[in-house]
């Protein structure tokens, strides 16, 4: 009996250590999709929503400028400091490696010295405006989870614009708005993220915050804030996610506000330094970035905790039988009920929302606690079927497990009888108690 103990008490550690295992402390991530669980019929899979981890989705972008022809280097030209106009000994020179400044040095790592950086031809054509489209594409939805930011070799610029697109660039919104003077480059009064509430966080604003000082060294970047527009909802250090998650699955519109397939940074006027722009010196006012950072992951539907990067393009590992791009129908053989998206409720596991198949027909409860209840105490699982107890069977455990011609009278017949003698019953219980302890 002793040996018995043990071995039950080690089964039943194992099965904790398998469930820590699968269920870290970063439930909330839901970094899992599906974890199995063990029942009285022997294991059987539990299912969550699940979605990739946050990551660096400057790695698998394509970058495009307009005009083409932008960057600097050809023919080479020289460049003077914007807060220094003798100071000219910068050279740009497409053919030369170590003089080119091509559109990739946005995204290398920033960690060597010198730094990096893509720039673009200087102002020569004044008064012409110098305006310059960056579009950033990934060709597949994203779902930003950190704040944009870019950072600026020369001065930022007085005007800009942050746009986005939900339909692959063929629409485009705006994100944000950055000038020196708001109401003179847009007409619009400046405000800064502080100035959102839960009710506004949606709108779109004009911000003096990042085009003022073009040589100090803190005032080099420009931000969209992400985070600063999550705590709106989940607190000054994100700590209340779950009230975060259960806007994101209950608006639609505040979904996809933080979700896109493509940015558009739109430079309009670079650093001038002064109120007049020098035209004696031209070659001061041109646009310089050395990096962009844009934190992110692909957007799965809460079905798939992957995403992979193969022949240029990304995609989910789709879970719960779901399938596409997006995860965003249901596989062949598996509609069941129609597709849905997944749910971040309740926390920590939310719901999967699984695509079931197709022969389970139009009505996926097949139990529950209220008219559907499992009988002769059997338990519902996820509302798709009944764990019968041992010698029952049926879709709500309603029938007794037959093993022979006629067993299941027998077993209905013997199962009355007992009940309507007492004594009998309590023997029989009394033997099934001791028996396994032999």
């Amino acid at each position: 009996m002793f040996w018995l103990v043990l071995f039950s008490l080690q089964a039943v550690c194992t099965s904790v250590a398998h469930a820590m295992q699968h269920y870290p402390a970063a439930w909330g991530h839901y970094d899992v999709c599906k974890s199995q669980i063990y029942t009285e019929e022997g294991l059987a899979w539990d299912y969550m929503a699940c979605q990739p981890e946050a990551t660096d989705m400057t790695k698998y972008l394509r970058v495009a400028l307009d005009p083409p022809n932008i960057t600097c280097g050809d023919p080479p030209e020289t460049y003077c400091a914007l807060e220094n106009p003798y100071m000219c000994n910068n050279e740009c020179d497409a053919t030369t490696e170590e003089l080119a400044h091509p559109p990739e040095l946005m995204f290398d790592f920033e960690g060597r010295n010198p730094t990096t950086f893509w720039q673009s031809t200087s102002w020569k054509k004044y008064p012409k405006p110098l305006q310059v489209n960056i579009t950033l594409s990934w060709n597949k939805t994203i779902e930003l989870t950190d704040d944009i930011v870019l950072t600026f070799e020369s001065g930022r610029p007085e005007q800009m614009v942050l746009e986005k697109s939900l339909d692959y660039g063929r629409t485009w919104t705006p994100y944000q708005f950055y000038a020196t003077d708001c109401l003179d480059a847009f007409t619009m009064e400046p405000k800064t993220v502080n100035d959102l509430t839960q009710r506004t966080l949606l709108d779109i604003i004009c911000t003096e915050d990042y085009s003022r000082g073009y040589v100090w060294k803190n005032d080099k970047t420009v931000r969209f804030e992400i985070k600063d527009r999550f705590a709106l909802f989940a607190g000054p250090r994100l700590h209340n996610m779950a009230s975060l998650y259960g806007q994101l699955d209950t608006t639609k519109n505040l979904r996809d506000f933080f979700t896109i397939t493509d940015l558009r940074i739109k430079l309009l006027k670079p650093a001038t330094g002064a109120t007049m722009v020098d035209e004696n010196n031209l070659s001061r006012y041109f646009y310089a970035i050395s990096d962009i950072k844009v934190q992110g992951r692909c957007k799965c539907n809460l079905h798939a905790n992957s995403c992979v990067f193969d022949k240029g393009k990304l995609g989910c590992e789709c879970e719960h039988n779901t399938t596409g791009p997006d995860c965003s129908r249901c596989k062949r053989h598996y509609h069941g009920r129609a597709w849905s998206v997944g749910s971040y409720l309740p926390i920590p596991k939310g719901t999967a929302n699984i695509c079931i198949p197709s022969n389970h027909g139009p009505v996926p409860r097949v139990c529950d606690n209220a008219m559907l209840r499992c009988q002769n105490g059997g338990t519902c699982h996820h509302h798709q079927r009944c764990h019968c107890p041992p010698g029952f069977t049926g879709v709500l455990c309603e029938r007794a497990r037959c093993q022979g011609p006629g067993e299941c009278e027998d077993q209905l017949s013997g199962r009355a009888a007992f009940h309507n003698h007492p004594i009998a019953y309590t023997l029989v219980v009394l033997l099934l108690l001791i028996v396994p302890l032999c």
